[in-house]
């Protein structure tokens, strides 16, 4: 049976950790909510082998960078994602950047990324998973974003401009134009912050 859960703050996906009792834990990506995908789990194994014995992960939360699970039986259990191919390094990264003081999940908390350069490269990494913008195109705007992150002052904020407006060009064409155009605007956003 599941139990509490939370939000994990990967920006431009729903991606949930779940709390399962004696199943452990999930974490699961319901972006697609008619197709949800597992992206992670721990299963820590029945307290008895035996007999029915009330254990298990009681909560799963997100907090600043860890997913915190209590667990009646044994304590507390502190995870940290690893990059796979259903999650990238950066979109790990990404998610870290929200930070909260204190959280309460059933206060569902407004989830925001401040302007950075790895929340740009976690759309990247997910145009390149679904294949939303095509391959050439992921890759000159992962090189002109390195490009833009070595510069500074105007010169990183017009870089910064002009990939901004190529995105949003390519983002009529592509197989996911929305998504792109998200990137388009984080990039934006970036611009913006080189003030």
């Amino acid at each position: 049976m599941a139990h509490n859960g939370s939000l994990v703050p990967v920006p431009g996906r729903d991606i949930m950790a779940q709390g399962w009792y004696q199943g452990g834990i999930s974490v699961f990506d319901w972006t697609d909510a008619a197709h949800p995908k597992e992206i992670a789990y721990y299963d820590r194994g029945p307290m008895d082998s035996t007999k029915l014995v009330g254990a298990g992960s009681w909560s799963a939360y997100w907090y600043n960078g860890y997913i915190v699970s209590s667990e009646i039986g044994r304590g507390l259990d502190v995870f940290e994602l690893v990059p796979s191919g259903l999650l990238s390094q950066n979109e790990i990264d990404a998610a870290k950047l929200v930070h909260f003081d204190y959280l309460n999940v059933q206060d569902q908390p407004k989830l925001v990324w401040p302007a950075s350069f790895v929340v740009a490269r976690a759309y990247l990494d997910q145009l390149a998973r679904s294949n939303g913008l095509a391959p050439d195109k992921v890759s000159a705007a992962r090189t002109a974003l390195a490009r833009a992150e070595r510069l500074a002052g105007p010169q990183r904020r017009d870089a910064l401009t002009q990939l901004a407006a190529q995105l949003n060009g390519d983002s009529h064409g592509a197989a996911d134009g929305g998504k792109v155009s998200t990137l388009a605007t984080a990039v934006t956003d970036l611009a913006n912050a080189q003030h």
